[in-house]
């Protein structure tokens, strides 16, 4: 069907002219089904960019889902028109005395502090404790994936001598999960990021499941054994010139960051970047929303928390 939005969300033309069929709010209401309610926290500091980028993912599926963008309101936006954040977003205040059926916790660019160090990490810790409650599955991405581990399992990210950033082959794990359903034997998936989980320390942990991983780019996919939150420390949803964009941003800045690795054909940065990871990552984003969401979650959201009914 269609991602549900706030009326004139501007990536809405954005995903139109993709042919990709997005519902105005009003429009919605009109309809006599239950649509999942799903919210994203968008710490990325493009936020245009990012909220297309996973209104493309979560609009991959038959499921009708109310998307919902709320921001941390102790941390300023530098990148977005603050007139954007006012009309299209809400905050983590007036949203915690509801239920969600999903939530999206995104990726930051602050991984190479300290969490405690976060100005927002409070209002952070804040909303995780308070999906334990009022959310059936957690989405966590990239930083926001460690920032999850760190918070409810004490799993802690080191430093990596360089930065990871490329395009990697994954092993599934468990390709019979229904997180992976019609997904490829090797998936590939886009990393950007300067810190790393440990597969050893996730393994200590008995309630986290390691889901994928890369011989190159290390642990890539981690689930609680409940299916209630998952952790993906690439970007399945980058756009095919999102690292390209890095790249060069890095390079004007003179931070003499290296080639992405499997991106560039013969990793020459003047050619076109080669995409092959769009596909599965359409497929785990729907998998995610379908399995472990709409299959799993109460039709009455005010049930939340309910068991999850997915066998892996």
């Amino acid at each position: 069907m269609s991602v549900i939005i706030r009326n004139n969300l501007p990536s809405a033309d954005v995903l139109r002219d993709e042919n990709i069929f997005v519902m105005r709010e009003s429009n919605a209401k009109s309809q006599d089904i239950r649509p999942l309610k799903i919210l994203v926290l968008n710490l990325m500091p493009t936020k245009s960019v990012t909220e297309s980028q996973f209104l493309r993912k979560l609009s991959n599926s038959p499921l009708q889902a109310e998307i919902e963008f709320i921001h941390m309101v102790s941390h300023t936006s530098r990148n977005t028109d603050p007139g954007h954040m006012e009309q299209y977003y809400t905050t983590f205040g007036a949203v915690r005395h509801r239920k969600f059926d999903g939530l999206i916790i995104t990726g930051a660019p602050v991984e190479t502090l300290r969490f405690e160090d976060v100005d927002y990490w409070g209002e952070l810790c804040e909303l995780m404790r308070w999906s334990e409650t009022n959310v059936f599955s957690t989405l966590h991405i990239c930083w926001g994936a460690q920032a999850g581990l760190y918070f409810h399992y004490g799993v802690n990210k080191h430093s990596l001598p360089q930065k990871l950033s490329g395009v990697f082959a994954h092993e599934l794990v468990n390709p019979k999960s229904p997180l992976f359903f019609g997904c490829d034997d090797r998936i590939m998936m886009p990393h950007s990021r300067f810190t790393e989980v440990r597969e050893s320390e996730i393994r200590r942990v008995e309630a986290l499941q390691v889901m994928a991983i890369s011989d190159e780019a290390g642990v890539a996919i981690v689930k609680s054994s409940d299916n209630r939150r998952f952790f993906i420390f690439g970007h399945p949803e980058y756009d095919s010139d999102t690292l390209a964009k890095e790249y060069f941003r890095d390079q004007a800045a003179g931070l003499g960051t290296a080639v992405p690795r499997h991106y560039f054909p013969g990793d020459d940065p003047s050619n076109p970047p080669t995409v092959n990871w769009k596909a599965n990552a359409s497929l785990i984003y729907s998998n995610w929303l379908n399995y472990y969401v709409y299959q799993s979650t109460s039709f009455d959201i005010e049930n939340i928390p309910a068991r999850s009914n997915v066998n892996d």
